[in-house]
């Protein structure tokens, strides 16, 4: 069977007609005959017509079918011929007939004498929901575009269009001649026409032809939907689709990133002028006059509809986005219906004037110089928050202030006569509170509640997860500062020299330790999201570029604005300050000042601290993702990484001469990893982040209370850079040795020494950690560096290592003895005092036999333990003065 046949209809007109007409004409035809049949009197009941399923040719050889036809308990015939056709007509049956082919001939004999014909999957999909077999006016071969509603637009072959519906109704779906709110897809052949606008303007998906086509493959497929998101934006008609573009006004970084957007976007560019370009993507706030006269079918459109078509992912309307130059008739005729040239013009101009004066008197007694404020040269130290001495109180520029998100205020602030340095410090404090409320109400009005809407079209732009690590609290930190901007407007407006401005701060000194260190916590992750999601999603990159662009951003990116938060709480604390300075010794708000003060540094103390422990448990989750097989109790809240040193193993222990050895010193223990030799498969996380594949293997998490010696061993010809640990395990009777070289250049040996020495002195509780370094000869121990990284060394190691694994594959046991003999005396013991079954024999048996075979010498079995003891003789030897 071809894998696009189709039907070939009867007539034209009829395939073109629209369904949902015929289809309601069905229905009712339907229910007039049940009211008759209800209401008329019948002295003898109406004879039952049975459904019978008549399997043509190839379908009757299906045993799949036939046996979801017995699972749904329907009786079936084959038939082989068209003439066997009339035999099986009967007036006790209703005749659904299979058909594999909707193509071949005795499907179009069947289709002519309006017979039902359904398909394969039909039967298949009904069995699987244990459901009865649809009643369809049409022929019906799969159900992948049931409860689709399509309407079609931009064709002009009929016959294209004749079969594309066809193969619609065969999958289930319905035809709309007309488009109307109950379409579910728009079929477009091109990006014009009403219905296309008006299918952008409801966010209908608009598909390609090609969707249609491609269901069609896949009719087969028993759990296949068109309508599936990941099928179908596959075939999603691009916003640029028959655009070609080019642009105007844009520096060269700005004009190749448009250049590549709207290659992805499906559409093509030309350099300006060219005459095939069907829009001129203009920057209005660059380009005042055009170089060329446009000619009346070129869109000379803003940026903004460039980036509004790649957001809501279809072609907007561009008569909402024309350029206009600034000469234009329309642009006059608007601004002469603002003039002043009206019958009450010399009233209005008096009262400008009167405003003017008054705005000029008010900004000389402004109590903000036009000039910063000494504070205000100093650059923020984003590292901690306590450093408030380099915050710029002033970061906040006023300039840039969103307007649209200000809230009115409750009534005019009074001007005193005669301002004192208090009240003006007071003022400065509480409008940098009202500009910050402002800018938190612009990131979350303009940025994060449209992200957070549902039903955008084009599907969401952000998944929820990444929209709560951009945004985190700022919402909770909106709602705070709020309160702190009304309670300072009050104190502001009904203003004494008396009124408590500490106690406002006091009195949100909770809500600021419990919603701030989320946030700054988690700024770089939120900046890294921003950046990642820009970077890989282009509708992003276009919500950005639009929102941004508005007055209420002042021109700053999202980042910059987020940065607010971060730098507010030490602006304050200056400003506490400068008040405190200003407030005379007998005012009891100097006293609430102090405290005030006193309560941010706790918060600002409480966030760095909060900062530090995040970013430790982050360094150990780092280890964890990157340690194949580390333990899950290295995850501790009082755990923190104290250092990470690459070196190479020098002896048998803890792992093979010349492995690469990462050791990461933790306040308590040490975690001993080697690096893989093979890499296999990533890591995926539930929110569809991918990490990379762990490139180091677990060995050893060692406490530190376990190593007794750091040797510090001489360099010498032989031996350089090389160190080595003193260890008691605790399942060993005697020492055990590591030794290591170090291949770290940043970190000098004598440094790293010290380090560890300090920290397993602060775990066993001894005071002189530098009695824990002892000095060696690299002879008295056999440690030496010498050929280590020589191509005959690797080469050495390489068939070590090959003929290790020859040898654990050929063994005869791979337990150790110890474990054998144990299990071996506990199944005796358990037996002790009763008559062994035939059951116990058969395992003490298998036991004993596996015991004599542990007997048998293996290299793989003696390497361990004859090198503890080698090494518990040779330490016994040059150690027992060290213990």
């Amino acid at each position: 069977m071809a894998e696009n046949s189709a039907l070939t209809p009867t007539t034209g007109s009829t395939s073109l007609a629209d369904s949902s007409i015929f289809d309601s004409k069905v229905t009712e035809t339907s229910k007039e005959n049940l009211f008759i049949g209800s209401t008329s009197y019948v002295e003898e009941e109406m004879p039952q017509i049975e459904t019978r399923v008549i399997l043509v040719q190839e379908a009757g050889k299906q045993e799949e079918l036939i046996k979801a036809l017995k699972e749904i308990k329907v009786p079936f015939v084959k038939m082989e011929s068209v003439e066997e056709l009339k035999s099986l007509d009967s007036p006790e049956f209703e005749n659904v007939f299979i058909v594999t082919d909707f193509q071949d001939s005795v499907f179009n004999e069947l289709y002519k004498t309006d017979c039902r014909v359904i398909g394969p999957p039909v039967v298949l999909n009904c069995a699987q929901k244990g459901e009865p077999l649809p009643f369809s006016c049409r022929p019906l071969y799969c159900t992948s575009m049931m409860n689709l509603v399509l309407c079609f637009t931009g064709f002009r072959k009929k016959e294209e269009l004749v079969r594309l519906v066809t193969l619609v109704h065969h999958m289930g779906g319905v035809i709309r001649k007309d488009f109307n709110s109950k379409v579910t897809h728009l079929v477009a052949n091109c990006t014009q026409g009403e219905k296309f606008r008006i299918a952008v303007s409801l966010g209908t998906p608009i598909m390609k032809p090609e969707w249609i086509y491609k269901a069609w493959e896949r009719r087969n497929e028993q759990d296949f939907c068109a309508s599936f998101d990941e099928f179908r934006n596959e075939f999603k008609v691009p916003p640029f689709q028959d655009c070609i573009l080019s642009f105007l006004g844009f520096s060269d970084e700005e004009k190749t990133n448009m250049e590549e957007m709207t290659e992805m976007q499906g559409g093509n560019y030309l350099p300006v002028g060219d005459e095939r370009c069907t829009h001129l993507i203009v920057e209005e706030n660059i380009v005042k006059e055009l170089p060329f006269e446009p000619s009346k079918k070129l869109y000379v459109v803003k940026q903004e509809w460039f980036w509004g078509s790649i957001q809501m992912d279809a072609r907007a309307g561009e008569t909402m986005y024309l350029y206009e130059k600034a000469n234009t008739p329309e642009l006059k005729k608007s601004v002469s219906l603002l003039s002043l040239n009206t019958p009450n013009s010399n009233r209005k101009r008096r009262r400008l004037k009167e405003t003017l004066a008054q705005l000029s008197r008010e900004t000389d007694m402004s109590p903000f110089p036009p000039r910063k404020r000494p504070s205000a040269e100093h650059s923020l130290s984003i590292g901690s928050l306590l450093d408030i001495s380099n915050t710029p109180e002033s970061s906040i520029n006023y300039g840039e202030t969103p307007k649209s998100c200000t809230k009115s205020s409750k009534n005019s602030t009074p001007v005193p006569s005669k301002q004192s340095a208090r009240w003006q410090v007071a003022r400065e404090l509480y409008q940098t509170e009202s500009n910050y409320v402002n800018i938190l109400a612009t990131i979350i009005q303009l940025f994060q509640v449209p992200l957070e809407e549902e039903g955008q079209r084009g599907g969401p732009i952000l998944a929820p997860e990444e929209i709560k690590t951009i945004f985190g609290s700022i919402p909770d930190i909106f709602d705070v500062h709020t309160k702190i901007k009304d309670d300072l407007e009050d104190l502001i407006v009904n203003w004494d020299e008396s009124k408590s401005i500490g106690d406002i701060f006091l009195k949100y000194s909770k809500d600021l330790v419990k919603t701030y260190p989320p946030f700054v916590n988690f700024f770089e992750m939120s900046k890294e999201t921003i950046i990642k999601c820009e970077k890989q999603k282009p509708r992003f990159h276009a919500f950005l570029k639009i929102n941004q662009a508005k007055p209420e951003c002042g021109r700053q990116s999202l980042v910059e604005l987020l940065i607010r938060p971060v730098q507010r709480l030490p602006s304050v604390a200056l400003l506490l300050n400068d008040l405190k300075k200003h407030t005379a010794e007998e005012n009891p708000d100097k006293s609430t000042l102090e405290k005030a003060i006193g309560s941010l540094k706790e918060v600002m103390t409480h966030i760095n601290e909060d900062k530090r422990k995040t970013e430790a448990q982050k360094q150990i989750f780092d280890v964890v993702y990157e340690v194949d097989g580390c333990p899950a109790n290295l995850l501790s809240s009082h755990r923190s990484l104290v250092q990470r040193v690459e070196t190479v193993s020098l002896g048998e222990h803890p792992c093979d001469r010349g492995e690469q050895v990462t050791l990461f010193l933790f306040n308590d223990c040490l975690e001993i990893a080697r690096k893989r030799h093979k890499v296999i498969g990533t890591f995926r996380s539930p929110h569809g982040q991918t990490r990379p594949p762990a490139s180091l293997k677990h060995i050893h998490l060692m406490p530190l209370s376990q190593i007794k010696k750091v040797l510090d061993i001489r360099e010498t010809e032989d031996c350089h850079n090389a160190f080595a640990l003193l260890v008691r395990p605790p399942t060993e009777q005697a020492n055990v040795l590591l030794s290591f070289q170090m291949t770290s250049e940043e970190l000098p040996k004598e440094n790293w020494l010290k380090m560890l020495c300090r920290h397993v002195a602060n775990t066993i509780c001894k005071a002189d950690a530098e009695n824990l370094i002892y000095t060696a000869d690299p002879e008295s121990f056999e440690v030496n560096t010498k050929d280590m990284d020589s191509t005959l060394s690797r080469a050495s190691r390489a068939i070590k290592k090959t003929s290790k694994k020859v040898t654990r594959a050929f063994s005869f046991s791979k337990t150790p003895k110890r474990a054998l003999r144990r299990a071996l005396m506990t199944s005796q013991s358990s037996v002790e005092g009763r008559s062994p079954s035939s059951n116990d024999k058969h395992v003490m048996s298998r036991l004993s036999s596996t015991s004599s075979l542990a007997g048998i010498p293996s290299p793989s079995l003696v390497s361990l333990p004859s090198f503890f003891e080698r090494r518990s003789h040779t330490l016994s030897r040059s150690t027992t003065h060290l213990i």
